[in-house]
């Protein structure tokens, strides 16, 4: 029997076109640039296969080279610069909404907590890397 997880959703406002906020969020390249919490981490490496099917993993390592842990995946629903649903390594699902008015995209990120951390460290997380994304999308675009 599957036990109930609890869903954390964090969300950010971009001023970009939702075409360059999903370039941005599916490229390694950008990835790189943006998935991680703080300052003193960062991603070395990332890989992204963007399908129904396809994997995705992309590495966080405190830049101290204290700790490092690959983030892993395979996405479940891709509907291009609309929704991406993945179900990680750890078997937690994620949904991923693109919203678009104009010249703004609105991303809406839902998962599943792990059972580790608390949630409201989960929820700072996640939302501390969003806010890198669109910290990092805004200063590119």
């Amino acid at each position: 029997m599957e036990t109930k997880k609890d869903k954390i959703t964090v969300e950010t406002l971009i001023t970009a076109p939702v075409e360059r906020v999903w370039d941005y969020w599916t490229n390694p390249g950008h990835i790189v640039n943006w998935c991680f919490a703080s300052d003193d981490w960062h991603a070395p490496y990332a890989e992204n296969d963007v399908q129904v099917n396809g994997r995705f993993k992309t590495t966080m390592a405190a830049k101290d080279s204290s700790t490092s842990f690959d983030f892993t995946g395979t996405y479940t629903v891709v509907k291009n610069f609309e929704m991406i649903e993945y179900l990680t390594d750890d078997d937690r699902k994620v949904s991923i909404t693109f919203l678009t008015d104009n010249n703004a995209s609105k991303i809406i990120e839902t998962f599943e907590a792990e059972t580790v951390n608390s949630l409201d460290l989960q929820k700072a997380g996640w939302q501390a890397i969003l806010d890198n994304f669109k910290k990092y999308v805004e200063a590119n675009s």
